[in-house]
């Protein structure tokens, strides 16, 4: 049975987080219940996303949703306090990878029976999903989940008359060699063919992505697996290709690499739909494509975003939060919020087709089952990115990966354990 806000406040005063003033007030006789807000969505995503709500609250008589705009880092530093003192949201939205912390306090409801009863959200992409899950409790529901793509810059393939984009590592190391280029022979290339940064990457999901398609992982079922045979190979393989082919400078971190595709000094880059709009912003002609598969699988490291009700929420605000997700995910809506967004559709029944109107969104739906959540559960995950870009940074510039590797696994192990 799902948890009801009257069950989560009692958990919660024994829990980390005491909520004062729960309740689980009776639906006012007096009209709709109200519900508050919270998200950082400030863009063209934030105003389709007033728009849907907009649309809610016209479409029924029962509920009405008001929203409250606060940047992403506000709402990560106000949510606990606000919720302590009974002045926090009944929704609230963050990226993925913060709200297993506010999960494991109690913050938030179990949507479980929701996804199971309810047929819109029983069509979300499974890995959208489960990227909203803690053990066996749903915390959550998605609003953006994307695979980490390579954006590619066309008219350097085609100066170099690369007709095929790679869908193997061997044959992107191959065509990253072939679109660096050292015109006066110094050692220092003038242009790269991929950016690849050690450290500091793109919501830390470059080097997770290339640990799976080399077959390893980080952590799994709350056991730090960073030392393994597989991702020991991927860090060598890698190391090996910018060391002796300089297909990429080293101590590149996320920001650089933006910035040396944007200039037009590196061929290829991973990222994020964002990466769209820089590139058309300096004049590059791009491609999108899939992060080409590894020896064991071809997999990409998502983006997410979701939200979740909050236990602050009575069960009159529960129901009317439940009836706000339920025609977010119908399908014209899903739609809606992902051309606005411009993120892939989330439900998986909708193809690329039905999105095709904006090509960055067709794109990066037509590759959206190469995604996997990053860290799913993982309260620790700040810790656990650390102690990968640590030993990430030190391995492209000579260090030993199996070394590296070994003290990542130590210090995620003390991080896990608390």
């Amino acid at each position: 049975m799902r948890k009801t806000a009257t069950a989560l406040c009692a958990a919660a005063a024994v829990g980390a987080l005491a909520l004062a003033g729960c309740s689980a007030a009776e639906p006012s006789a007096n009209g709709p219940a109200t519900i508050t807000f919270w998200h950082g969505y400030t863009e063209a995503d934030g105003d389709v996303l007033e728009q849907i709500v907009e649309d809610f609250n016209a479409s029924q008589d029962d509920v009405v949703v008001e929203t409250e705009v606060k940047t992403w880092d506000v709402i990560d530093d106000t949510l606990l306090p606000a919720l302590s003192a009974d002045e926090g949201p009944d929704i609230v939205a963050m990226p993925a990878e913060r709200m297993p912390v506010y999960a494991d306090k109690g913050a938030f409801v179990d949507l479980g029976e929701l996804y199971e009863s309810d047929e819109n959200l029983a069509e979300i992409v499974p890995a959208a999903a489960d990227m909203m899950t803690a053990g066996d409790t749903r915390f959550g529901v998605p609003t953006g989940f994307v695979p980490l793509s390579v954006f590619y810059n066309r008219a350097l393939f085609d100066s170099a008359g690369i007709t095929a984009f790679p869908t193997t590592w061997d044959e992107w190391v191959d065509v990253a060699a072939k679109l660096t280029v050292d015109e006066n022979g110094d050692g220092t290339p003038e242009q790269y063919g991929l950016a690849l940064p050690d450290h500091a990457t793109v919501a830390n999901g470059l080097w997770p992505s290339l640990f799976y398609g080399g077959g390893g992982d980080l952590v799994i079922d709350g056991e730090s697996v960073i030392d393994s045979p597989e991702n020991v190979a991927t860090l060598e393989y890698w190391s090996t290709a910018v060391a002796t082919k300089q297909i990429s400078p080293t101590g590149l971190d996320g920001i650089g690499a933006d910035e040396l595709f944007s200039s037009g000094k590196a061929a290829m880059h991973v990222g994020g739909p964002w990466m769209a709009s820089i590139a058309e912003d300096s004049g590059i002609d791009y491609g999108i494509a899939a992060i080409p598969a590894g020896p064991e699988a071809q997999a990409s490291s998502a983006i997410g975003v979701g939200m979740g009700v909050t236990a602050q929420a009575d069960d009159a605000q529960l129901e009317g939060a439940e009836a706000f997700f339920s025609y977010f995910f119908s399908e014209d809506v899903a739609i809606e919020w992902s051309l606005g967004s411009g993120w892939p559709p989330l439900r998986g029944d909708i193809p690329a087709s039905a999105v095709e109107s904006n090509p960055v969104v067709a794109s990066l739906t037509e590759i959206a089952a190469t995604g996997r959540p990053l860290l799913p559960g993982v309260t620790e995950s700040v810790d656990v990115l650390s102690a990968v870009d640590a030993a990430t940074q030190k391995a492209l510039v000579g260090g030993d990966a199996s070394a590296l590797l070994a003290e990542a696994q130590a210090d995620i192990d003390a991080a896990l354990a608390g």
